[in-house]
């Protein structure tokens, strides 16, 4: 068998996995993680035999051994020899992944998933706001001073105002010098930012709330207060997302 197989003429088209814009590997790794996270694999069962995997997707033993062992890397499942590759329960999951963050989101009506991924940005970038506003040079304030009057001016250009959103927390996160927090950051947002659950609404006056949110952080950090300014932060990222999550799901888990 080749690793990717001409249907028969009389047998169904090539399903919608088939056609992603991916190596082949990764198309059938992609939908096997999706299939778990969806539960179609629940917990603690033993994924299809080898064979039947081949034939599910159309491809060869190497294929399917090559997908295994990447769910295996991202905390999916064990391979025990001898009895199958077990899925294992979702605390083993590496959240951080792409596919499985992305999975996760597809799959969580909740919005729970979110709510932890803004969590976490929450209490990083607010220890990010604190150090900023204690260690910050002058051209990193006089950036953040800009950013923060140009997006006064673009508040009826949503696409241009997230821009310029992202580059003002960006800008804090550089001038805090904590390259780990910023990587994590960057990590999660740049799995989400063109997920409409997490976007959510992006009319004028939602601009205008968001923008005097990103005024009192640089206010704070230009006046050399750590706590204001991790405080501004923190009630800016809450601030924004409760109005972008509307009333879906359950807003006591951001609650601290």
């Amino acid at each position: 068998m080749t690793a990717l197989q001409e249907p028969a003429a009389s047998g169904p088209a090539h399903p919608a996995w088939a056609r992603r814009p991916a190596s082949l590997g990764r198309a059938v790794t992609a939908e096997l993680v999706q299939r778990i996270v969806r539960g179609d694999y629940p917990p603690d069962s033993v994924l299809p035999a080898e064979h039947a995997l081949c034939a599910a997707f159309s491809v060869s033993r190497t294929v399917i051994r090559e997908a295994v062992k990447v769910l295996q890397e991202k905390g999916l499942v064990q391979i025990r020899q001898g009895s199958g590759t077990t899925v294992l329960p979702s605390t083993s999951w590496n959240m951080l992944d792409e596919l499985v963050l992305a999975a996760t989101i597809d799959e969580d009506e909740t919005l729970g998933i979110l709510d932890d991924l803004v969590v976490t940005r929450r209490l990083l970038e607010s220890d990010m706001a604190n150090v900023a506003a204690r260690v910050a040079d002058q051209d990193a304030l006089g950036r953040l001073g800009a950013l923060v009057d140009s997006m006064d001016e673009l508040v009826d250009d949503p696409a241009s105002y997230h821009e310029h959103d992202r580059a003002f927390h960006d800008t804090v996160m550089r001038a805090s010098g904590n390259r780990i927090a910023r990587a994590v950051v960057r990590s999660l947002e740049s799995q989400v930012i063109n997920t409409a659950s997490y976007m959510g609404r992006t009319e004028r006056s939602l601009c205008v709330a968001s923008n005097r949110g990103h005024r009192r952080i640089f206010e704070r950090i230009a006046a050399r207060d750590p706590d204001g300014a991790a405080e501004a932060m923190f009630a800016h990222i809450t601030d924004a997302w409760l109005v972008r999550r509307s009333a879906n799901g359950d807003a006591n888990r951001l609650a601290r």
